[in-house]
C-alpha cells in the first residue's frame, strides 16, 4: 500500500504504508502543495506553488510497481490556474482531475490529454480562495470549502452545482459521512488574526450540516484555533480533526449520533 506527501521542501515522496519506508522522492522548483494517488495507485496528482518566475502548475506521474524502476518524469504538465492550487483529486475512472484553489474557481482537466473541459460558473461558485476539497465515498459527487464562509457540494461528472452550506467563519475543511447524509466544515480566522483575548477563543468547532436540507445540526467543540484538516473513518463512527493549536482530535460518535432526526 502506498501513500504520497506534498511538502514546502519542494518535494513529494511516495511511501510503504506497512514499514514506513521512503520509496522515492520527485523533487520540483517550487514548494509542493496537493497530492492525489489515481484508484490503482499507477499513477499520482501533485500541484506545485508559484515561486519566483515559476507558475502554479499540475504534474501527473506515472507509479511504477517496482519503486527500483520509479523515475521522476511528469507525463503531463497543467498550467493556467492563477495563485497556489490547493487541491488537485482524480475524477471518475481517473479519466479526469478536478483542481481548486486560491482564484477560487473549480476546473475539470482531461488527465490524458490535459484539455480543460470544464469551469465553475463565478456566478454561483466559491467568491474567495478554495482551501479544501472532499470526494463522495461512492466519487460522484464532491465537496469544497472556502474563504468566504461557505461550502458547496458539485456533481463530479457535469460540474452542476448541488447544495450549498453557509457558515459564519472562512472554511480551511470539509469531509462527509460515509454512512449518513452529513457534512462537516472546520475553520476559523487566518492564523495570523487569532488573538488571546478573541471572544471566540475556544469555540473552533467542527460544524454538521445535513447533507440534503443543508441546515445545521451540531457541533464538536475542543480545538483551540482554527481547524485546518477533517476526516472520516470509512467506517462513518469516527472522525479526526487537526487544528492550529497543534492538536490532532480523534473523535467517537455515540450512539444518539446515527439517530438524529430533524
Amino acid at each position: 500500500m502506498r501513500l504520497i506527501t506534498g511538502s514546502a521542501d519542494q518535494t513529494a515522496k511516495l511511501w510503504d504504508v506497512q514499514t514506513g519506508t521512503q520509496l522515492y522522492s520527485f523533487n520540483f522548483d517550487s514548494p509542493a502543495r496537493a497530492v492525489d494517488l489515481s484508484v490503482g495507485d499507477k499513477l499520482a496528482v501533485i500541484t506545485t506553488d508559484p515561486f519566483m518566475e515559476s507558475p502554479s502548475a499540475i504534474h501527473v506521474k506515472r507509479i511504477a510497481r517496482d519503486p527500483s524502476d520509479q523515475t521522476g518524469e511528469s507525463v503531463l504538465i497543467l498550467k493556467g490556474p492563477q495563485g497556489r492550487i490547493n487541491r488537485a483529486v482524480w475524477g471518475p475512472l481517473n479519466e479526469t482531475i478536478i483542481s481548486a484553489g486560491e482564484d477560487a474557481v473549480i476546473r475539470i482537466w482531461d488527465s490524458e490529454t490535459g484539455k480543460l473541459l470544464k469551469e465553475s460558473d463565478r456566478e454561483i461558485g466559491h467568491k474567495k480562495t478554495i482551501t479544501s476539497l472532499t470526494k463522495s465515498s461512492d466519487g460522484s459527487h464532491f465537496l469544497t470549502g472556502s474563504l468566504d464562509r461557505s461550502a458547496k457540494l458539485w456533481d463530479i461528472r457535469t460540474l452542476t452545482l448541488i447544495k450549498t452550506y453557509v457558515t459564519e467563519r472562512p472554511v480551511n475543511a470539509v469531509t462527509m459521512s460515509p454512512l449518513l447524509d452529513h457534512v462537516v466544515l472546520g475553520g476559523g480566522q487566518d492564523a495570523s488574526a487569532v488573538t488571546t483575548t478573541d471572544h471566540r477563543a475556544g469555540k473552533f468547532e467542527a460544524k454538521f450540516y445535513d447533507k440534503i436540507l443543508q441546515e445545521e445540526i451540531g457541533g464538536v467543540k475542543g480545538h483551540f484555533g482554527p481547524i485546518n484538516a477533517l476526516a472520516f473513518n470509512p467506517d462513518g463512527k469516527s472522525f479526526s480533526s487537526g487544528g492550529e493549536d497543534g492538536y490532532v482530535r480523534l473523535h467517537h460518535f455515540d450512539p444518539d449520533y446515527f439517530n438524529i432526526k430533524i
